[in-house]
């Protein structure tokens, strides 16, 4: 039985930080790549960031990039998002998912099969 469970998310003005965190039940955890990705009302799910399996490699959305950092804490089954600088347009329910098949990165939302329930984000300008 794989979980998820995100935290951090909240209301905050623009320009203002926050860390997401997503404590995952996954027995492979250490062998998964993670990756966060995000939904805006009304918009389809989209790829923010990925860490492979020991941290090595980090991928970005062009649109996140140089302003988030993803990280993670194996010891902890755990992977974290810092969300720097935020914007209106990153106003959305965040979640994480585990690549249970693979340890490298995808972009490809159809690549995870397990979601957790998410957190949101709202950004005031």
């Amino acid at each position: 039985q794989v979980q998820l469970a995100e935290s951090g998310g909240g209301l905050v003005q623009a320009g203002a930080s926050l860390r997401l965190s997503c404590a995952a039940s996954v027995r492979t955890f250490s062998s998964n790549a993670m990756a966060w990705f995000r939904q805006a009302p009304g918009k389809e799910r989209e790829f923010v960031s990925c860490i492979t399996w020991n941290g090595g490699v980090t991928d970005y959305a062009s649109s996140v990039l140089g302003r988030f950092a993803i990280s993670r804490d194996n010891a902890k089954n755990t992977v974290y998002l810092r969300l720097n600088n935020l914007a209106p347009g990153d106003t959305a329910v965040y979640y994480c998912a585990p690549r249970t098949e693979s340890r490298w990165c995808s972009k490809d939302a159809n690549e995870y099969t397990y979601w957790g329930q998410g957190t949101r984000v709202t950004v005031s300008s």
